[in-house]
C-alpha cells in the first residue's frame, strides 16, 4: 500500500542515517557522505510523493522540513556531521512516528 512504501522510505533513511553515523565516528569521512547522499536521495523520494492537493497544510510543511534536512545534510562536514546526523534521526523519527499513528 502506499502507507507501506513511505514507512519503507523512512526506515531506509533512518538506516542510512545509523550507518552514517557509524562509518563517521570510524572516521570514514568519505563512506559516511555517500550514505548522506543516499539519505538525500531518499528524501527526494518522500518530497516527492507529497500530494498538495490532498494534502494542503500537512504536505507543505512535510516538504519544507524535508528541504530543511536535506540543507542540513549538505551543509554537513566532518566536524559537524555527527550532530546534523543526530538531528536528521530525531526529525525523521517524528514523522515516523506520525506516519505508524496513521496507518494504524
Amino acid at each position: 500500500s502506499p502507507y507501506d512504501v513511505i514507512a519503507l522510505l523512512l526506515d531506509g533513511a533512518l538506516e542510512r542515517v545509523d550507518q552514517a553515523k557509524s562509518t563517521l565516528a570510524e572516521g570514514n569521512t568519505e563512506e559516511a557522505g555517500e550514505l548522506m547522499g543516499r539519505i538525500v536521495g531518499i528524501i527526494n523520494g518522500l518530497r516527492g510523493s507529497l500530494d498538495f492537493e490532498k494534502g494542503g497544510e500537512i504536505a507543505v510543511t512535510l516538504d519544507n522540513l524535508y528541504a530543511y534536512i536535506n540543507t542540513r545534510l549538505c551543509e554537513a562536514e566532518a566536524e559537524t556531521g555527527s550532530e546534523i546526523l543526530d538531528e536528521t534521526n530525531a526529525l525523521l523519527n517524528e514523522v515516523k512516528s506520525g506516519w505508524d499513528g496513521i496507518a494504524a
